[in-house]
């Protein structure tokens, strides 16, 4: 009876143990075919210093990439082509310490780039990209430490008001110099030097100044030419009829005189 038990048990055991694997089986074919998170080539998550990071660095990407993990604390995307930032491009990591972006091709950023990272940010590396002019207000609230060096930057009262506006990243701000300027002689220097010799702003708008007070005296300069042409234009066609009066004949002169004082009344 035991032996014949042990028979029947045998099959059943064996045909759970053979479903089991093939479940199991089932679930490791699933997990490769479709992976948790898909990232983009290159890219990958790791821990460093007990800190979150996710690395992009050298992965020639063109634009922010999307799904990354949104408890991210530190975040490289340095060494590739990302031409422009767009508003809310980091919206979604609100834990983010540090931004790592240089050495791209980023030439405008857009107000609102780095809304929500105003809290946590502490260092943003935008160095060695292709900024010329950025916006005071592209940075607003944030108070991470920013390196803006070794970009090929135009010295004005714009880039005067954006670097009053942020905290520059240690030893950072010798590398911010002037590629071209509204002032020949500030190229090629550096910006904070040409900022403690000249008040841009106070230079713009002495300039701006001069040139309403230059078209305001061209304007007076046009209404005045136009009346001394309308008068003396009169007074030569007053002259001719004078001419023409005198040269008409005693009786047909004093008719015309009659006529012309007549339709003056």
């Amino acid at each position: 009876m035991t032996a014949a038990r042990g028979v029947l048990l045998c099959p059943i055991t064996m045909g759970l143990f053979l479903q089991s694997l093939f479940l199991l089986l089932l679930i490791l074919l699933g997990s490769c075919l479709h992976p948790a998170a898909a990232f983009p080539k290159g890219c990958y998550p790791s821990e460093e210093e007990g800190l979150k990071t996710f690395r992009c660095s050298n992965a020639q990407l063109t634009e922010v990439p999307r799904d990354i993990p949104n408890d991210t604390n530190k975040l490289y995307l340095d060494f590739n082509q990302i031409p422009f930032l767009p508003r809310d491009a980091f919206r979604d990591l609100p834990l983010l310490l540090e931004l790592d972006l240089s050495h791209n091709a980023i030439t405008r950023i857009e107000s609102g780039a780095f809304q929500g990272l105003a809290e946590h940010l502490h260092s943003l590396d935008l160095s060695s990209n292709r900024l010329v002019s950025v916006s005071k207000d592209t940075f607003s609230n944030l108070k991470a430490k920013v390196n803006l060096s070794n970009n090929p930057w135009l010295c004005d009262c714009r880039l005067q008001e954006l670097i009053r506006a942020v905290e520059l990243a240690a030893d950072s701000s010798g590398g911010i110099v002037c590629d071209s300027s509204t002032q020949e002689e500030h190229v090629g220097k550096a910006f904070l030097q040409v900022m403690a010799d000249t008040d841009l702003c106070n230079v713009y708008k002495k300039t701006t100044d001069i040139a309403m007070l230059v078209t305001m005296f061209g304007w007076f300069a046009m209404v005045i030419s136009y009346l001394v042409y309308y008068v003396r234009q009169n007074q030569e066609d007053a002259r001719r009829h004078l001419e023409y009066l005198k040269s008409l004949p005693s009786k047909q002169r004093r008719s015309e005189e009659s006529s012309t004082i007549s339709t003056v009344v």
